[in-house]
């Protein structure tokens, strides 16, 4: 009866995160890829192929079903295994290595794509293609998440201090079209490298390079990307030194506005991200922290996908009345 009630009460979006009908599109997708890596870690074990019939042996505590619900879970809010784990009546690491199966799974899943059932983005290489196959404007923007600080004497330590939130921070790149529906959100990186240094270590300027056709509106701190990409990439304008004529400073905050509200929306994918307890402040280990971010953000991009395209209003300038005589 305790299970039934525990899987009843997890799989409540409230709890899971998605919805109902997309946690049995997860459970259909990723039942067999789990079931194969299982097999894989037994055959490893014990050193070769199973002898005794298939069926015999000891079953697994949890089954797929309810891993894949204490993954979703913890994912959504952070709970400590040990919750889990007194929920569905099992040891606290029998949690621990139900998430560690289930969440590269995840993370592998890629990023669902508007209007194209089906078809995933996994690369950086894909979201260039398609942005330039459908003519889609990208929107570039970094997120910051706070971690756990490293340990004293530990080499490296600086480099998660970050500049601008002064404090331990991991870095990523978001990636959305002109509505913000996600299209990627990764390229994981130290919290004191600089948006325009990751740009170079990331291959993004690479990309732009390469897909000429390919436009982006980006902020402030990507600037010398718009500088190397003028016809590509779009950034607010600078700011007029203070003896300017109030012309050019009206032209300038007018700019700077449309600037603004065309790449709001990658600040609203950010946004969307941040419901995910984990991307808001992370306490896991560091060295999962990529993968947990792949594993919400696969998960973000299928229900962003799922808006219907609209065409978005200009926010061109139009004269109330025709003042020309």
């Amino acid at each position: 009866m305790k299970l039934t009630w525990a899987r009843a009460a997890c799989s409540h979006p409230a709890l899971s995160g998605v919805s109902r009908a997309l946690f049995g599109e997860l459970f259909a997708e990723l039942a067999s890829a789990w079931e194969a890596a299982r097999q894989s870690a037994l055959r490893e074990a014990r050193g070769g192929e199973r002898r005794r019939a298939e069926g015999a042996g000891r079953k697994p505590k949890l089954v797929f079903l309810d891993r894949l619900l204490v993954t979703l879970v913890h994912l959504r809010h952070q709970l400590p295994h040990v919750v889990l784990a007194e929920l569905f009546e099992v040891d606290r690491s029998t949690v621990s290595a139900a998430i560690r199966q289930v969440r590269p799974l995840l993370a592998a899943r890629g990023f669902a794509v508007p209007d194209r059932p089906g078809l995933r983005l996994k690369t950086l290489e894909d979201v260039f293609a398609y942005a330039e196959a459908e003519g889609v404007e990208l929107r570039l923007d970094g997120a910051e998440t706070q971690v756990r600080r490293p340990q004293a004497d530990r080499p490296g330590r600086r480099a998660f201090v970050s500049g601008k939130r002064k404090q331990n921070t991991i870095k990523t790149t978001t990636f959305s079209d002109g509505q913000g529906r996600l299209l990627l959100s990764g390229l994981v990186r130290p919290g004191r490298m600089h948006d325009q240094t990751a740009v170079r270590t990331e291959g993004i300027a690479e990309q732009f390079r390469t897909r000429t056709g390919v436009k982006a509106k980006v902020d402030s701190g990507y600037l010398g990307l718009a500088k190397e990409f003028p016809g590509q990439v779009s950034a607010p304008p600078k700011k007029p030194k203070d003896e300017a004529c109030d012309g050019d400073k009206h032209a300038w905050r007018e700019t700077r506005r449309r600037q603004s509200s065309a790449r709001i929306c990658v600040e609203h994918t950010n946004a969307e991200l941040r419901q995910w307890a984990p991307l808001r402040r992370f306490t896991g280990r560091r060295d999962t922290y990529a993968e947990t971010h792949l594993a919400i953000a696969s998960l973000v991009s299928d229900r962003s996908a799922q808006r219907a395209t609209h065409r978005r209003t200009s926010t061109e300038l139009v004269l109330v009345r025709d003042t020309a005589r």
